[in-house]
């Protein structure tokens, strides 16, 4: 009994063996229901333990399962792994069937197609297929963009005493646009560095610990502007800084606000919206003069052209003359001269109003939105700019890093920017160069104002 059992069990066996054998070498059993792959997952090149037991034997999940000789893929290895729908059996082949090619890029948790092109705040991205067994992948460009979350979310977490914040109107620009068309003073040259500081003759110690001219002189201090994307700072800060001082030392007879464009539209080789120097500028206001923001409004661009004469009276460069003032001629200033340290700035903003200032732009600086201004470790070395501002008070303030000195500084990026348009600095540690090349100038105001007042 035990022998006809033995033999009977053999017969089966080998009938088991041959059924096998046969699906190895021409199905994959295709028609065989289950998951089997699913359940295992699907393996690269050889790995004999990537099996399921089948019919009796084992079906393979690996890449090597699929060869001329023999092909013993589990049932579902082509759908699953492959992402190919088999209708029937595949027979035994020397090509492999390419892999089915995933259609999108995951970025920043949101699906795009393969060749689907977006932007990323400055930066053009685009989603590619590098091949197969290489999933698609999103590939940008390497632009440096003005705001940057990287930026803006360092500074407020490692407390370096001011506070950033994402602009919408800055959002999407890049850095290189941004130092070019946001900035606009050319880097003085040397032989104007040169230039001697003025002698002041006082005591230092009686001067105020803060002091703001739009306190001091409230009517006259020219309010912020935008110089927009245009390279104009050069311009804007020369025609504000003289206006200023219209109103100062006229006591109010010659309150104006000059007219920015006029530089840029007129002077000679003066670059316009491409950025320009501050000695041709303020040489341009003392030999020829220029007209008030009414005659000659901003625009902002460089196809703006020269609408006014060069020289002459105002009358003959179209523009009215003020209603209560026996000015005839155009806004004229005396010879323009340099500032040499921390005290004399204070001294001569106090005596005769805001002074301009020259202040190394880095990447950082753009994204201010309060406090005392210093520049951070990240912003990059290599990528900043010149920028012409007015310096209109100073102060002092506890902070977490213990009694701060500042000054008080009008920029030209509008009002919905840094506090109000303004922004604060350290004082006295020519923080970004901006106690470097400070200038201030006497405007030519009648002397039958003068005398009247």
């Amino acid at each position: 009994m035990e022998t006809w059992h033995c033999a009977f069990l053999l017969i089966i066996i080998s009938l088991l063996v041959s059924i096998s054998s046969s699906f190895r070498v021409n199905d994959d059993f295709n028609d065989l229901q289950g998951p089997y792959c699913e359940r295992i997952g699907c393996c690269q090149n050889r790995k004999d333990t990537c099996s399921q037991p089948v019919m009796g034997t084992l079906c393979y999940c690996d890449d090597f399962c699929n060869r001329t000789e023999v092909h013993d893929c589990c049932p579902d290895y082509w759908s699953y792994c492959w992402g190919l729908e088999i209708t029937t059996p595949l027979p035994p082949s020397t090509t492999r069937h390419p892999p089915a090619e995933t259609k999108s890029c995951l970025f920043k948790n949101t699906v795009y197609g393969i060749q689907q092109v977006i932007k990323d705040n400055c930066r053009t991205c685009k989603c590619v297929n590098n091949g197969f067994q290489i999933p698609p992948e999103m590939l940008c460009d390497t632009h440096v963009c003005l705001i940057e979350n990287e930026i803006v979310d360092g500074v407020n977490a490692q407390g370096h005493g001011w506070i950033a914040t994402n602009y919408s109107k800055f959002w999407g620009e890049t850095l290189e646009r941004g130092l070019q068309y946001r900035l606009g003073t050319l880097q003085p040259q040397k032989d104007v560095m040169r230039m001697n500081p003025v002698k002041r003759y006082y005591d230092p110690e009686s001067l105020p610990l803060s002091f703001d001219s739009n306190t001091r002189w409230p009517r006259y201090i020219v309010g912020i502007q935008d110089q927009q994307w245009c390279g104009s700072s050069w311009a804007i800060s020369t025609a504000a800084v003289a206006s200023d001082r219209y109103g100062i030392i006229s006591k109010g007879l010659e309150e104006v606000q000059l007219s920015a464009q006029n530089l840029l539209s007129c002077l000679p080789r003066g670059g316009g919206c491409n950025g320009g120097r501050l000695d041709r500028a303020w040489t341009f206001v003392k030999k020829y003069g220029i007209v008030d923001e009414q005659c000659f409004p901003y625009t902002g661009n460089n196809f703006t052209t020269c609408s006014v004469r060069r020289s002459g009276p105002l009358r003959a460069a179209g523009c009215t003359p003020p209603k209560y003032s026996e000015r005839t001629e155009r806004y004229k200033v005396g010879p323009v001269y340099r500032l040499g340290n921390e005290t004399d700035i204070m001294y001569e903003i106090l005596k005769s109003g805001p002074v301009q200032a020259t202040i190394k732009v880095y990447h950082d600086f753009f994204s201010y939105r309060g406090g005392i201004y210093r520049r951070t470790d990240l912003s990059s070395p290599h990528l900043q700019g010149y920028h012409s501002v007015r310096i209109v008070g100073w102060g002092q303030e506890m902070t977490s890093r213990g009694l701060q000195k500042y000054w008080k500084v009008a920029n030209s990026w509008g009002t919905d920017w840094g506090e109000d348009g303004y922004f604060r600095i350290l004082r006295g540690t020519n923080e970004s160069e901006i106690e470097s090349f400070v200038l201030a100038v006497w405007s030519e105001v009648d002397r039958r104002i003068l005398i009247k007042s």
